[in-house]
């Protein structure tokens, strides 16, 4: 078992069946897709973008386990581990170590407001001394705009010097790219073995050059071959300006909805566009829309 590889990843969507349950056969097979044709580095399931908050306990339990019955490369996969009850993010966390899978996304306990720093780290700390195994890596998950609790620099700080590459990273989706240089700054980022993941393709070279470890972006899903073109060559590149445009493009729609009508429509599967409530499908003109802007996008592509 191995820590997460650096580069692109997606924040996978999760596909739904008619009764609302999780379909995880489903979910393996295209995150098999997204590491290949579809150009990722990794994947990261069960995050926000594929609504991991909305999906029950039992089946985020069973899920890494049918990753590794599919023979998915550990080091290839961040799960969403992160919940309001510590023993809840302490046991999925497990089940996730337990299958082979060592890399764990970790939301902090976001139900209760304006908890302590000491509060926030009891929280971390509690989950990785319950555990007891030196294989785990936790990747910090920031976002303040959704869990309203966010995880202030001194904490990321201290739990790195606690707990050593346990803490093996952060995912900083504030969309602030100063925030994600200042996490960098403090913790040393990757030169001190400390993977920060901004939360937008658009700040790949800003992040590679402040010491961030790549992306984990819900517009990759639909999007990572345009930033591994991008990265390949420059910031300032055609190639670059088409990874801002097809990420304008995704701002401009419910992202969570937009990237799963991408997939219904390349796959010719409309039950991708199922959402767990309160989520709901886009609407007949965001979809007229967004089909003109993905065939504008297509027809800017630089040669």
């Amino acid at each position: 078992m191995t820590k997460a590889i650096r580069g692109i990843y997606a924040a996978a969507v999760s596909p739904f069946k008619e009764d609302g349950a999780l379909d995880t056969a489903k979910l393996v097979a295209y995150c098999q897709y997204l590491t290949t044709d579809g150009g990722c580095d990794g994947v990261a399931p069960t995050g926000t973008t594929g609504e991991g908050n909305s999906i029950s306990f039992r089946q985020k339990m069973e899920l890494a386990g049918a990753f590794a019955d599919a023979g998915f490369e550990p080091q290839r996969a961040i799960f969403g581990t992160g919940a309001c009850a510590t023993q809840d993010a302490i046991d999925l966390s497990k089940a996730a170590l337990d299958a082979g899978f060592p890399n764990v996304l970790v939301l902090p306990p976001f139900y209760y407001k304006n908890p302590s720093d000491e509060g926030l780290h009891r929280y971390f700390a509690q989950l990785i001394e319950t555990i007891g195994d030196d294989r785990l890596r936790v990747y910090l998950y920031h976002f303040p705009q959704m869990s309203a609790t966010p995880i202030p620099v001194d904490v990321a700080v201290r739990l790195k010097k606690d707990f050593g590459p346990v803490v093996a990273g952060l995912k900083d989706s504030s969309g602030d790219m100063s925030q994600a240089l200042a996490f960098a700054k403090a913790t040393g980022g990757v030169d001190a073995d400390f993977d920060i993941y901004p939360s937008s393709e658009a700040f790949l070279f800003e992040g590679l050059e402040g010491g961030c470890a790549g992306i984990i972006s819900g517009s990759t899903n639909a999007f990572a071959n345009y930033v591994q073109k991008g990265k390949a060559e420059c910031a300032d590149s055609a190639a670059f300006a088409q990874v801002k445009a097809a990420r304008g493009t995704a701002s401009k729609y419910p992202l969570m909805a937009a990237m799963k009508q991408l997939e219904a429509w390349r796959t010719g599967d409309d039950t991708w566009t199922r959402m767990a409530p309160p989520l709901v499908p886009l609407s007949d003109e965001q979809k007229t829309n967004l089909k003109a802007d993905m065939e504008a996008l297509k027809a800017s592509e630089p040669a």
